[in-house]
């Protein structure tokens, strides 16, 4: 057996038979990852990998009471909001790698298994969309939920919210609404629904498989794998209709002009967001539409730069969208982000297209590697 093992407090990486199995264990956090745990992980990845006796990998988050239960709330906004108020170079450390985390997942040659229970929101999303087996339970609460932080969904969420059926991955990526785990199959963002209470049993059950017997893992996904009563998505042909439209105002007046509780609650939501990230936000999905994984987050590594680096709106730290939004949400929780514009109907585009043009000349981005 390999002898490969970390145990950081915050990431336990393990071998048990022919599976490494990794633990988020932040959970006074809801295991949002630093970067200490963005270096765990790779490491763990990159030494199992190439390890003729990993054939394949599996991760789930613990709670404050016991395993499983809660997955992954993202990144540390906290540590987002201090290192750039203070000049920290980390901060940039962390964007590089955990994109590169994120497209190790995805190109990973060996199955990775994602117990995806309870909050996956965010930067959780990036460590288990990539998954080559999702799974979902009951307890399951999904979400891109960064415009409510004057940021963009990162981590591959244009990638994979663009990829979304008709128009959900705009509604999504703008509205940062939550999805349970039906819906989460249904948009294409899981694959299978587990028994929350079976999970523990499932999680033991990889360390006995042998994987040289063909069809080992599909027989397990078999036995613990259950029907889910996945219906379409609740106002799908509205989401299509408003979503589809050309601009977040287009979007923003059309709902305002129907009277149905749906279309206010949404309307609603979207004048509460970040009225500059609506419309940068908006662009980034419609952009990943159509690019590789690896050119997405490379676009998206550009974005994070200019969000708190917003030099062409000569807004910086302190002063930058995000760290605003992050101060509002989590820092004062006063939950009254000073959104400059204020208004979604105050966003030129002048104001958006700089996001896109990258701050580095293409062979020396930071994420240049990725293929």
């Amino acid at each position: 057996m390999t002898s490969f093992g970390i145990d950081t407090g915050d990431v336990l990486a393990q071998v048990r038979g022919q599976v490494g199995f990794i633990t988020l264990n932040r959970p006074q956090a809801l295991n949002a990852l630093s970067l200490g745990m963005v270096r765990s992980l790779t490491n763990a990845l990159l030494a199992w990998q190439d390890d003729p006796q990993v054939h394949a990998v599996a991760i789930r988050g613990t709670t404050k009471t016991g395993m499983f239960g809660g997955f992954c709330a993202g990144g540390d906004i906290r540590f987002f909001h201090q290192a750039a108020t203070n000049g920290n170079p980390e901060l940039e450390d962390f964007f590089t790698e955990e994109y590169a985390l994120n497209h190790l997942i995805h190109e990973y040659r060996k199955p990775y298994i994602a117990f995806m229970d309870g909050i996956v929101m965010g930067g959780g999303m990036g460590i288990s969309q990539g998954a080559s087996h999702r799974l979902v339970t009951g307890r399951t609460k999904m979400a891109m939920p960064e415009t409510n932080i004057g940021l963009f969904p990162d981590v591959g969420g244009g990638y994979f919210l663009s990829r979304c059926p008709g128009r959900a991955g705009e509604w999504l990526a703008l509205t940062g609404e939550v999805i349970d785990g039906t819906s989460a199959i249904v948009l294409g963002l899981a694959d299978y629904w587990v028994d929350a209470e079976k999970q523990a049993q499932a999680w033991d059950a990889l360390a006995a498989l042998h994987f040289q017997n063909a069809g080992a893992l599909e027989a397990w996904v078999a036995m613990f794998s259950v029907a889910c009563d996945a219906d379409s998505i609740r106002a799908a042909d509205r989401i299509d209709q408003y979503f589809g439209l050309d601009s977040v105002s287009q979007m923003v007046q059309a709902l305002e002009a129907d009277d149905s509780d749906w279309a206010r609650h949404t309307a609603g939501i979207l004048r509460k967001r970040s009225p500059l990230m609506l419309h940068v936000v908006l662009e980034q999905v419609r952009r990943a539409r159509s690019m590789s994984l690896a050119d997405d987050l490379r676009m998206e590594r550009d974005m994070v730069r200019h969000c708190f680096h917003t030099v062409h709106l000569a807004r910086s730290g302190a002063s930058s969208e995000t760290v605003e939004g992050i101060r509002a949400l989590a820092v004062d929780k006063d939950h009254h982000p000073l959104w400059n514009p204020e208004r979604i109907e105050e966003v030129t585009p002048e104001m958006v297209a700089p996001f896109f043009t990258s701050p580095w000349p293409a062979t020396a981005h930071p994420l240049a590697s990725l293929k």
